[in-house]
């Protein structure tokens, strides 16, 4: 059996008309993730409609025109592989969706690819995905600077849109010198699998020669074991099933685990994956486990497992740094939206407003301002309204990190500096 090539979940980013999922088709189809007998049914088709070239963009508008038919192709579930990876393209339809399943951390992505379109540069979303792939820890980025074609593969161009890009990630904390911006068209093709003829000027790496030049990411195998909990089940015959993801550590068969903040013990007696017992699981594992001396209605989501011993912290405050991605007016003390941190959504109220920083350098700007508007980051103290697992970010990463919703939209997101525990036991 051939060996598995590392995993990495790919998030392709950018804003809702900048060529998204025409980008995801065109690496599906350059890493033949697309199936060859759609691309020959295709080829026919085209010869037989004198469409003698046979043109990638000329498959997607069929496969668009399948699609608004009601006709669903399954492209690979969006699996594609490169000589070193293989990525699962974390889908990101609607704006709306793709802020859930990002920070939920279903989906926690390892390296992210942003789409830009040439013509218009950065816009609004640009900017909130920017914000929240740095805010969810995402430290692997590429920026495809698209639909080159619509401004005449123009370097000038180009350069503009980059200078914005540089700004932008500079302003959150990105290192521009460090991320590949690559001048493409997904349309047409060019530098995605080969360097384009029409971008003489560009000397750097097509799009996949980028993501073959990712880093894979370190499994938090030595961090406490923290499994946030997405379904609870009940199986006759074999009792309460929990779901969901291991973000750190290691589960065990036999381990002792608590359950918080539901405040419940219980001894691991097996765990599944796809439909098999395993011994152990490791960080990215999808698994569902067997729980000793745990009822149906004791546990649900939004509750974490860890470790009897050292159990998941639950917040009676905590401290925080926040950017506000877009809030209508002006965000002050008292204001209780909804917080998304791993997989619980619990309404959490601002008690201090004690830092204004520079969202550029992290350099206090103002002390205890009166309110923050979209754009600001701040320090502040929030107190949770029901118990609450969250980590310290420096402590737990995957547990540090939530964002602030109300009204249908992302208002903020921020990262857990300092808890104040609450006394479960």
């Amino acid at each position: 059996m051939a060996v598995e090539k590392p995993h990495m979940n790919l998030a392709v980013i950018g804003h809702i008309d900048h060529g998204k999922s025409t980008t995801v088709g065109r690496l599906l189809f350059e890493t033949g993730a697309v199936a060859p007998h759609i691309i020959e049914s295709f080829r026919k088709e085209a010869e037989s409609k004198g469409k003698g070239s046979f043109e990638f963009a000329w498959v997607m508008d069929s496969l668009k025109e399948e699609r608004e038919r009601g006709i669903t192709i399954d492209i690979a579930h969006k699996r594609f592989d490169t000589d070193k990876f293989y990525f699962t393209v974390v889908d990101c339809p609607g704006h709306r969706d793709f802020v859930k399943n990002m920070i939920t951390g279903a989906s926690q992505a390892d390296a992210a690819l942003l789409v830009v379109a040439a013509p218009d540069g950065v816009m609004e979303q640009t900017k909130e995905h920017v914000f929240l792939s740095r805010t969810l820890g995402i430290n692997q980025l590429i920026i495809g600077i698209n639909k080159m074609d619509a401004v005449k593969y123009d370097e000038k161009r180009y350069n503009e849109v980059k200078e914005q890009l540089s700004q932008l990630l500079k302003m959150v904390g990105y290192k521009p010198d460090a991320i590949s911006f690559i001048p493409m068209s997904a349309f047409v093709g060019d530098n995605i699998a080969k360097p384009s003829a029409n971008t003489p000027w560009y000397k750097g790496q097509t799009v996949l020669a980028a993501l073959n030049a990712l880093t894979e990411p370190e499994k938090p195998t030595t961090l406490p074991m923290r499994l946030p909990i997405q379904d609870v089940y009940s199986i006759s015959g074999i009792g309460t099933v929990p779901v969901g993801r291991v973000e750190t550590g290691i589960m065990k068969k036999g381990m002792k685990v608590s359950f918080m903040p539901a405040n419940k013990e219980g001894e691991v007696k097996s765990i599944e994956m796809h439909h098999e017992e395993i011994p152990q699981a490791l960080p990215g594992d999808n698994v569902g486990f067997n729980v000793r001396g745990i009822g149906k209605g004791d546990i649900r989501r939004g509750d974490v497992c860890g470790p009897a011993d050292v159990p998941p912290t639950v917040a009676d405050e905590f401290i925080a740094q926040v950017v506000v991605l877009h809030h209508p007016s002006a965000l002050t003390v008292g204001y209780t939206p909804v917080f998304h941190c791993h997989t619980a959504q619990i309404a959490c109220t601002f008690m201090e407003l004690q830092k204004k920083l520079d969202p550029r350098t992290g350099q206090v700007k103002e002390e205890n301002p009166t309110f923050l508007k979209t754009g600001d980051a701040a320090i502040v103290k929030i107190k949770p309204t029901q118990a609450m697992v969250i980590e310290k970010v420096k402590e737990i990463p995957q547990l540090g990190r939530f964002a602030v919703r109300d009204m249908g939209s992302t208002i903020a997101a921020g990262v857990c500096i300092n808890i104040t525990p609450k006394q479960m036991r």
